[in-house]
């Protein structure tokens, strides 16, 4: 049962990191994501490679 709750809380985290690196990506300043190459409409895509790759 202890595996359970370790699991569900890891991976709770795992999402809370996911979600604050996508708003984080979605909301950059256009000139700072252009300068970085990046598409902030890629935000969930970029955000979900981050997290679980």
């Amino acid at each position: 049962m202890h595996n359970l709750f370790k699991s569900v809380k890891l991976a709770l985290a795992d999402y809370a990191r996911y979600v604050a690196t996508r708003n984080e990506i979605a909301q950059m300043p256009l000139d700072v994501a252009l300068d970085l190459g990046i598409f902030r409409g890629d935000a969930d895509k970029i955000a979900r490679k981050a997290v679980w790759n």
